[in-house]
């Protein structure tokens, strides 16, 4: 059994949240947790990059001068691939770099993510996070006293919080998602991770398997 202190807001720990990380993942396998990160970052990938060829560039195709005599190399006409200002000899061309891989394997390694942030000890649990309206200073005051302030982290809350995601997202650094929402590289990305101790119990399903995390499909499809 894994053992995290739960802090309140004046970084006073109030409790303790026991969970066993063999359920949340038996292992850790780094490359899966590779193949998931490169799948995301291919799929934000635009691919509009695109070159010309040869017959694309402006210019006369008539030959420069003639094949003999002239004392010079051989010499086509001005649009050739070997010539300032001509085509390019292989053109990059518009192309969708997006794949997919299997839905089981992607929340495996969600649950990798996590289980590795948690054995690194880069995840602090809060016992609960809400503002009855928009409080920057505040927020700033949470993070400054848990000591993460000036990291980069990821703030998760048990569901979508339009109060909370106001109070984080002008504050550097830090990033703010609902626990439904996490995917492997929104959990690898930052250094650490504040928790809500109902965000964790979603995470952890307390006793139900936690493949049932659902994956963001249009993070998947993008």
């Amino acid at each position: 059994m894994t053992t995290l202190p739960i802090y309140d807001r004046n970084g006073v720990e109030v409790g303790q949240y026991e969970l066993d990380l063999t359920e949340l993942a038996p292992r850790i396998n780094k490359q899966l947790l590779h193949d998931a990160v490169v799948m995301y970052q291919a799929n934000r990938r635009q691919g509009t990059a695109r070159t010309k060829s040869r017959g694309q560039v402006a210019g006369s195709t008539k030959k420069l001068y003639r094949q003999k005599g002239t004392g010079n190399a051989r010499a086509g006409h001005r649009r050739s691939g070997i010539r300032r200002g001509g085509g390019h000899i292989h053109p990059v061309r518009n192309r969708d770099y997006s794949f997919r891989m299997p839905k089981k394997a992607i929340r495996q390694a969600t649950r990798m993510a996590i289980a590795a942030k948690i054995q690194s000890g880069s995840m602090v649990v809060i016992d609960e996070l809400a503002f009855d309206q928009p409080r920057t200073r505040e927020m700033f005051k949470i993070l400054e006293t848990l000591d993460l302030d000036g990291r980069t982290t990821l703030v998760t809350t048990a569901r979508h919080d339009v109060n909370v995601y106001r109070s984080a997202r002008n504050i550097a650094c830090v990033t703010i998602s609902a626990a439904s929402d996490l995917n492997v590289l929104s959990v690898l990305t930052p250094e650490r991770m504040l928790v809500t101790k109902a965000a964790l119990d979603v995470l952890t399903k307390k006793g139900q398997a936690v493949g049932a995390i659902e994956t963001n499909e249009a993070e998947v499809e993008a």
